[in-house]
């Protein structure tokens, strides 16, 4: 596959549907956000696509045309694809992990709790980048969609919980951005759990969301009960499920293109 310009072709947009909740709206935060990636078959009329930010990927096209070395880009990584595509995912890896998933919308207004003593939940804001930092490499994924901490500390798209001393306690964030839904992602420090902190940001999150015209999502495994109950509670009821695949290690990498030979002078 080959990487392209960071606006994409109109021949390779025209086959991620926009205006989507959950992870269709990966393709619209790639675009605006400038963080992640754009991939064809070829630069010329291009027959297969895919998008892909924070480990997500999204395939779309004619599957037919690709040969399965050409996914080698997309290797430990979650891919939604058409069912079409399954027969060339599968011979690109060495596992193929099929995951169930699904996506709620927000429907059901909710009041904001109130935090603890001592904890203020506003929006995160550039000078809390170190803040972030400070969470740890296990709460990475939380600005990957945002290029890292000061990427989603600068979105404007993150409401946070801190402590008297500006500690991260929970942070909230716009994931995926879209024109139409922005696909809400939340952690809590693991100290700082069953304090209601999630909720708090979410809250805050989607009354920002709904301010600007949007409507929140969410997206969570059919098997992560924590999440699902924590969206129920934040007023989200169920849109959809869907099928994600976790790939492996490639099966079969890309040929290498051989180096021409050096000259030597005499």
């Amino acid at each position: 596959m080959l990487q392209l310009p960071q606006q994409p072709l109109p021949a390779v947009n025209r086959w991620f549907t926009a205006g989507e909740p959950g992870p269709a709206s990966l393709p619209e935060h790639v675009a605006t956000s400038g963080v992640g990636d754009w991939w064809a078959d070829r630069a010329l009329s291009p027959r297969v696509a895919a998008v892909a930010c924070a480990g997500h990927v999204l395939l779309g096209g004619d599957p037919y045309s690709l040969t399965p070395s050409l996914l080698a880009p997309f290797a430990r990584s979650r891919v939604e694809a058409p069912v079409r595509f399954l027969p060339v995912l599968g011979a690109a890896f060495d596992r193929l992990v099929p995951v169930e998933r699904m996506v709620y919308v927000h429907r059901e207004p909710v009041a904001a709790p109130r935090p603890p003593r001592g904890v203020t939940v506003r929006r995160v804001e550039p000078r809390d980048a170190d803040a972030l930092t400070a969470l740890g490499d296990d709460s990475a994924w939380i600005h990957s969609s945002w290029g890292g901490p000061s990427g989603l500390a600068a979105s404007g798209h993150g409401w946070g919980a801190f402590d008297r001393a500006g500690r991260v306690a929970a942070v909230a964030c716009g994931y995926f951005v879209g024109d139409t839904y922005e696909d809400v992602a939340v952690l809590t420090a693991p100290e700082r759990r069953r304090e209601g902190l999630a909720l708090a940001c979410v809250t805050a999150l989607c009354a920002d969301i709904t301010a600007r015209g949007r409507t929140a999502s969410w997206s969570c495994g059919r098997d992560n009960r924590p999440s699902r109950l924590l969206g129920w509670t934040a007023g989200f009821r169920l849109h959809r499920e869907y099928v994600q695949y976790a790939t492996g290690n490639p099966s079969v990498l890309p040929p290498r293109v051989p180096r021409p030979a050096s000259r030597t002078s005499v």
